[in-house]
């Protein structure tokens, strides 16, 4: 039996231009299941990851705009509640797929803490943008209040940033690995997991912040052993010079191909590049294959057809 970790995008379940309802929610879940079901049928065993960019945006909008009326949630709350809410819409949706398939498998949430060093230098100066796009005043008003961090983008627009540490152990990973061993299958790390730091005392105390979700299921990945990482996206392959005229997709690569483009800058931070980080890390520390694609090319992709397909 064979590992995979499938890390099943934000946007790819709530894709920019849609009205971003629950029924679509599941619906674009629904059909991102047909993976997991080939996965399982080739007797690998999936682990399920999730982004959760959209709806940790409109979580944390409800808690704004209601905090004259009910506590104001910090950011580490929100992470876990849509973490928990994901988690619910995944496994109902792969419960019901299971029965109509005849698969008897179980599946279980996890609510996942993932370790962060509390040094990281991306907490004295957050870059990651969350939330809406706000005129200058209202964001300093809202920055006023809330605590938070601003910074400026397009159009004299800003914007709240948040810290984004790089994962250094996902707690409950031997959890996972004893639920894989049974043959259960696992949703965890969703939205990148909840992060955390130890205190002095070596107890866990929770911190506002945001951890990429491919690179903390890379590091989930190599912690279960796993051989295969999913990264399923809105595009269907990754590209050189993406957008450009001269734009090519990349099909079959290997991981020294993909270093030397990611050295020579085609992946920008802000899109693409995390995924090819993650992809180099879950190579570099023991998997076999990372195949990166859209929900859309799923099916196809499953048995190695579609999509950008790295090679240790």
């Amino acid at each position: 039996m064979r590992k995979a970790v499938v890390a099943l995008g934000g946007n790819a379940i709530s894709p920019p231009g849609e009205v971003d309802s629950i029924s679509s929610q599941f619906k674009r879940t629904r059909e991102s299941l047909d993976a997991i079901i080939d996965l399982l049928k080739q007797d690998i065993i999936p682990v399920i990851t999730h982004g959760n960019g959209p709806q940790v945006g409109n979580a944390a909008l409800r808690t704004e705009e209601l905090a004259d009326s009910i506590p104001y949630l910090p950011l580490g709350i929100n992470v876990a509640d849509t973490e928990g809410g994901m988690g619910y819409m995944i496994e109902q949706s792969l419960i019901n797929r299971l029965r109509e398939e005849g698969i008897n498998r179980h599946v279980v949430t996890l609510i996942s803490q993932v370790l962060v060093d509390e040094d990281d230098p991306s907490i004295k100066d957050p870059t990651k943008y969350i939330g809406t796009a706000l005129p200058e005043l209202e964001a300093r008003e809202k920055a006023r209040q809330f605590g938070w961090t601003i910074k400026p983008i397009d159009d004299g627009l800003w914007r709240r940033v948040v810290p984004s540490p790089q994962p250094i152990d996902i707690i409950n990973s031997s959890v996972v690995s004893q639920l894989i061993d049974l043959g259960h299958i696992v949703i965890a790390v969703g939205g990148g997991g909840v992060p955390a730091f130890r205190d002095i005392a070596g107890n866990l105390e929770g911190l506002d912040a945001v951890i990429d979700k491919d690179k903390a299921s890379a590091l989930l990945g190599n912690q279960i052993e796993a051989e295969l990482l999913y990264i399923f996206t809105n595009v269907e392959q990754v590209a050189l010079n993406f957008g450009k005229k001269n734009e090519t997709l990349l099909e079959r690569l290997t991981l020294a191909e993909i270093k030397q483009y990611y050295a020579e800058g085609h992946f920008p931070p802000g899109d693409m590049g995390p995924k090819i980080e993650a992809s180099i890390t879950f190579l570099e520390n023991g998997g076999s294959q990372v195949i990166i694609t859209s929900i859309d090319s799923i099916k196809q992709n499953a048995s190695g057809k579609n999509g950008t397909i790295i090679t240790r």
